[in-house]
């Protein structure tokens, strides 16, 4: 017999988890099954909706300008520009004030680890006071264990790219002693306890420390930029503190994983997930389904054993390429669960272009949706009456190109939460 709820989403990243929360706010029994961690955890934690146009020119000062130019098949033309701002409009009451940018429809631009701006819709709270239309003096901070952060490189991109102010970079000893591949969260978790360090003379705080190493290089600047290190459970504590003994303003450079803003959000998205009393299982796939014109159940291959869930709405959030959501081979591409059409052409040697930066067919390989999230056939017709798909696994755009790749999350994760709930 199965295991049933009215809802079931398979997936547990951005898309997936506000896609069940949305369900759940509208009255419905939900479970989320996710096989792997969260990809959340290796994003940077910004929540972009888009910030070039589709040529890849930018960045957009409001997103929502750009919405008009972009292809039928998109699904910001799918499913009208409504949905992005409902998207964003869950996506601001789950996370409150610890994300920034919901007064306003225009993009920040916000400096990242590789000494790129990027624009973006909504932003961490501790990223704010070193928004690149601040015209104000920067010292960059960078860690000799965090070898992914170069602070004296990434100022000269920044320089380099024209930003409002005079920055610089400096590089120095975490205090305590850290491997050169320590975890940035051991360094995080120093900051919140806030351990001794002994250096020559007596011990001291490793805020202190910080602080007094910092400060050696300030040499006028109004603001400081680390890497996001500054403290997991009290990042705001410790930000405080920094910028009290600096006397100037303290934020967090965005960095690649792992990633502890998107370790916040998901932290964020899970405390939430438990608060609407959504049922979440992992680490077992889901294999397979039963069904014909509306699916059935779906098969979880457990050890020695598969189990048939069974739900009303089926939401796939299972990702694109990157998330093996969709698989590709010398044979083809194709949504390994359930089957589902995903457009593409016919010579594979159409599915890229020769130059680095070109515009990339494969980029856009995923599932095709109608205003419901429903999946199409290659007919354009539903492929499943009770099927909605979220996030990555939808085709028609280019995430990376546009900037685009959070806003599709939230904008088909709300759509398709909601209109789920409704059906039952």
């Amino acid at each position: 017999m199965a295991i049933s709820d009215d809802v079931l989403v398979i997936g547990g990243g951005l898309a997936g988890m506000t896609a069940a929360i949305a369900a759940a706010r509208g009255g419905a029994r939900v479970r989320l099954l996710s096989h792997k961690a969260s990809t959340l955890r290796n994003a940077s934690g910004l929540i972009d909706v888009l910030g070039t146009d589709p040529g890849g020119h930018g960045p957009l000062a409001d997103p929502f300008d750009g919405l008009d130019a972009l292809p039928q098949e998109h699904p910001y033309s799918v499913l009208g520009e409504q949905a992005i701002r409902e998207g964003l409009a869950l996506f601001d009451d789950l996370l409150g004030d610890r994300y920034l940018g919901a007064h306003t429809d225009r993009n920040a631009l916000v400096p990242t680890h590789g000494g790129t701006v990027k624009p973006t819709a909504r932003y961490p709270a501790a990223t704010a006071p070193g928004l690149a239309s601040f015209g104000t003096e920067t010292l960059l901070v960078g860690f000799e264990s965090v070898t992914d952060f170069d602070a004296p490189l990434a100022a000269a991109h920044l320089e380099t790219a024209g930003v409002p102010f005079e920055v610089r970079g400096v590089t120095l000893p975490f205090p305590g002693e850290f491997r050169a591949d320590a975890r940035v969260t051991r360094m995080a978790h120093a900051l919140d306890e806030d351990r001794e360090v002994r250096a020559d003379g007596p011990a001291t705080g490793t805020r202190a420390t910080l602080a007094d190493r910092v400060a050696d290089h300030l040499d006028g600047a109004e603001r400081v930029g680390f890497p996001a290190l500054l403290g997991d459970e009290h990042g705001e504590e410790v930000r405080e503190e920094l910028a009290d003994r600096l006397g100037a303003e303290v934020f967090e450079v965005p960095m690649g994983p792992p990633s502890l803003p998107g370790l916040r959000l998901e932290d964020a998205l899970e405390a939430a997930l438990h608060e609407e009393g959504v049922r979440v299982e992992s680490g077992n796939p889901v294999v397979g389904y039963e069904g014909d014109d509306r699916v059935e159940t779906v098969t979880v291959e457990r050890v020695h054993r598969e189990v048939p869930y069974g739900a009303e709405q089926v939401i796939l959030a299972t990702g694109g390429l990157v998330g093996k959501g969709i698989r590709s081979s010398r044979s083809g591409v194709r949504e390994p669960i359930f089957g589902c059409h995903v457009p593409q052409p016919e010579d594979r040697y159409d599915w890229f272009s020769d130059g680095v930066f070109d515009d990339q067919p494969y980029a856009r390989f995923g599932l095709r949706i109608d205003e419901g999230c429903r999946p199409l056939d290659d007919r354009e017709g539903v492929e499943f009456e009770n099927l909605r798909a979220v996030g990555a696994v939808c085709g028609g755009y280019d995430s990376a190109r546009e900037k685009s790749a959070s806003g599709v999350s939230l904008a088909t994760a709300t759509v398709a939460g909601r209109r789920a709930a409704e059906c039952l």
